[in-house]
């Protein structure tokens, strides 16, 4: 490796470490219950709660990402404490034990249920964090908890059996039905954790990963188009005469990308990794905001108006995704396209959204790279999770990549 480009990403991996040090203090420090337990994730910029209802996907995202330090870095007690208090807060509140174990979306500071959503995303965050918290305790219960998840969304999202909520699909489906991306994604990158830690049920990870990739190819990822498109009909219809059908959310297509070149690496699919990487193109030239840099969060991919009027701002996890996916292709194909859509990236995060004062990112700035305001660090879909993760992955990546 040239020394040059060795000196470089000496240079990134420090300043990622120094962030991911800072990161999870400031979870640590504000966003830990010690009262009820569980993390709150309302934060402003400095760390103060401004809202005690709980997001029960945070719960399981601030478990995983505890456990998941843990196993990169060793047991350290204050982040097993945190994924335990996580995972205890959800199985003494965010389970609705009368609608077949579904999970709520929010509850109370005490863990009184709030709302329960029709979407599997609860309960697919909570799989990973047992896995994770199991993988590095061996705890059993963990690892049943997790499989029983697992288990649930897949029937759930393949219309197995009825959901136990009675809350029914978005749409009048004798109107309209569809796919959605997000579906088949998480639902492979929550394999790749389980598939990590249980070997014994690798071949079952392998066909329902097998399954996901086949679904993200047959109906989202359209090269005609150049896109991948969230929402589909069921066949995989390009519905071009309703928003809905028209929307690219280029961050999830950059994350998707990332979950795909995982599992292609796993079972050495170069084909697939191929097309992982025709993803990531697509999404960054079509999504990077040229005037203002950083990422769109939505667009139509006919180039008509969207309807969501956040479409022009730019999020903070969009920009975690890139960083993962950039950086894991130029480890994978040596290609310097990549290094330098990682560096121009990481450029705008470390001028936009990173807050060394306090600590953590913004979450949500204007087009013009500007925190909204009130500036905030979380919120119900903000936590300690996308941000360690990319920190985390890319400090591994780096190392693997100077290894070489």
């Amino acid at each position: 490796m040239k020394m040059e480009l060795s000196a470089r990403l000496k240079c990134h991996q420090k300043w990622i470490k120094e962030e991911l040090e800072r990161s999870i203090r400031f979870w640590l420090t504000n966003g830990m219950d010690l009262v009820h337990g569980g993390v709150y994730t309302c934060l402003d910029r400095e760390g103060k709660v401004f809202s005690t209802d709980k997001s029960v996907w945070m719960q399981g995202r601030c478990a995983w990402t505890f456990a998941y330090l843990c196993h990169v870095y060793g047991v350290r007690d204050e982040w097993l404490e945190a994924s335990r208090s996580c995972l205890d807060f959800m199985e003494k509140y965010c389970i609705n034990r009368a609608a077949g174990n579904r999970m709520y979306f929010t509850v109370t500071a005490d863990g009184k249920p709030l709302r329960q959503r029709r979407y599997c995303f609860s309960e697919g965050f909570y799989a990973i964090a047992n896995a994770e918290y199991y993988g590095v305790t061996g705890d059993a219960e963990c690892l049943e908890r997790a499989r029983a998840a697992y288990e649930l969304i897949w029937q759930l999202n393949h219309g197995l059996i009825a959901d136990p909520t009675g809350l029914g699909p978005k749409t009048i489906p004798e109107t309209r039905t569809g796919r959605a991306l997000a579906d088949p994604m998480i639902y492979l990158n929550i394999t790749s954790v389980l598939r990590r830690v249980d070997a014994e049920r690798a071949e079952l990870y392998n066909e329902r990963a097998a399954q996901c990739v086949d679904e993200i190819f047959r109906y989202h990822y359209k090269p005609e188009l150049g896109c991948t498109l969230e929402s589909v009909g069921p066949n995989g219809e390009f519905r071009a005469d309703v928003t809905e059908g028209r929307v690219v959310n280029p961050g999830h297509d950059i994350e998707c990308s990332w979950f795909l070149m995982e599992d292609a690496n796993l079972r050495g699919d170069k084909k697939q990794h191929e097309t992982a990487v025709r993803i990531f193109d697509q999404a960054i030239n079509a999504g990077w905001d040229c005037e203002y840099g950083g990422l769109l969060y939505f667009i139509d991919c006919l180039g008509r108006p969207p309807e969501a009027y956040e479409h022009d701002m730019k999020l903070w996890w969009p920009h975690d995704e890139i960083l993962i996916a950039s950086l894991m292709i130029f480890r994978d194909t040596g290609d310097e396209k990549y290094l330098t859509w990682f560096e121009r990236t990481l450029d705008y995060c470390k001028e936009h959204f990173s807050d060394p004062e306090f600590g953590d990112w913004f979450g949500y700035l204007r087009r013009d790279g500007k925190p909204t305001e009130p500036a905030c660090k979380g919120s119900t879909f903000k936590g300690p999770f996308h941000l360690p993760r990319m920190l985390i992955m890319c400090d591994t990546m780096i190392d693997q990549i100077l290894a070489k």
